[in-house]
């Protein structure tokens, strides 16, 4: 269950469609939801410890708790007031680590943030921060693009290496499908020279149906040189409204076969809501 969800936001419009995400998963869920904001201390001849500084932090925080109030209203109306919602403003140190000290203080389950910010240098930010969070963060994490309409994630596509920890991390993402009724397409995507690729599904399958209790399952073996194209084609294709993957420590299940330059892509040009789940939180 998510008993706890972050969503993080830049006020930009991009980020509006995750504010709206992170709004429809706490309402389905029932769970407590925390907006957030990081934002930027003007620089100033004042030092940090002096009165005026505090008082100038201090007023900062009351006009982004405001702002935050303001940019969910925008972008739910008053839709909002009815979730037990939390507002949280943080000063600017390191985006990623205000995210992650939150997530670790109110034992957060989901953090939901953008995939791109509100100007060019913030959505390189931004984008960095996300990644950052994926690979750090103690709990799942979705990234969001901005989308015309969010839809009802009827199909979910998982992308599998056919390890022991998907398996917890399919467990994960079962509650969320089961709210949704939604199809979950496991699906592996390799290069042609990898062997017993069958075997391997076959395997996965059966290990699969004793661990796990949800009846709408599919699997696809796909054999390809371009594995980052293929998976683009494959969620077109499934007409795929989310997709799950698992972050491990060292590598995740792009970096297996793509270059390092293409799973920085993968957080830029995905263009269904990813979410993320790390390894060391399963």
């Amino acid at each position: 269950m998510m008993n706890t969800i972050l969503y993080a936001t830049d006020y930009s419009e991009d980020s509006a469609t995750a504010l709206k995400i992170s709004h429809l998963l706490a309402k389905k869920f029932g769970s407590k939801l925390f907006i957030m904001h990081v934002f930027d201390v003007p620089l100033s001849l004042a030092s940090p410890v002096s009165v005026s500084y505090m008082n100038k932090e201090k007023r900062l925080i009351v006009e982004n708790r405001s702002k935050l109030k303001e940019f969910c209203t925008e972008h739910l109306g008053d839709a909002w007031q009815e979730n037990n919602t939390n507002f949280v403003v943080d000063e600017d140190g390191s985006a990623a680590d205000c995210i992650l000290e939150k997530a670790i203080k109110y034992n957060v389950d989901l953090i939901i943030v953008g995939t791109k910010g509100a100007s060019r240098v913030k959505e390189f930010f931004l984008g960095s921060t996300t990644k950052a969070l994926i690979k750090k963060a103690p709990c799942a994490v979705l990234a969001v693009p901005e989308m015309h309409n969010i839809g009802t994630f009827e199909t979910i596509a998982y992308a599998t290496d056919f390890e022991q920890a998907d398996i917890f991390a399919i467990r994960r993402l079962i509650p969320m499908a089961k709210l949704f009724n939604s199809q979950i397409r496991l699906v592996h995507i390799t290069t042609p020279n990898e062997y017993a690729g069958e075997q391997q599904m076959e395997w996965f399958k059966d290990m699969l149906q004793q661990k796990v209790e949800y009846d709408n399952l599919e699997f696809d073996l796909i054999l390809s040189d371009n594995v980052f194209k293929e998976l683009q084609e494959y969620l077109n294709k499934k007409n795929a409204a989310m997709l799950a993957m698992l972050e491990r420590k060292n590598n995740n299940f792009f970096e297996k076969y793509i270059q390092q330059d293409m799973v920085k892509k993968m957080v830029s040009d995905i263009t269904v809501p990813l979410l993320s789940f790390n390894v060391s939180g399963l």
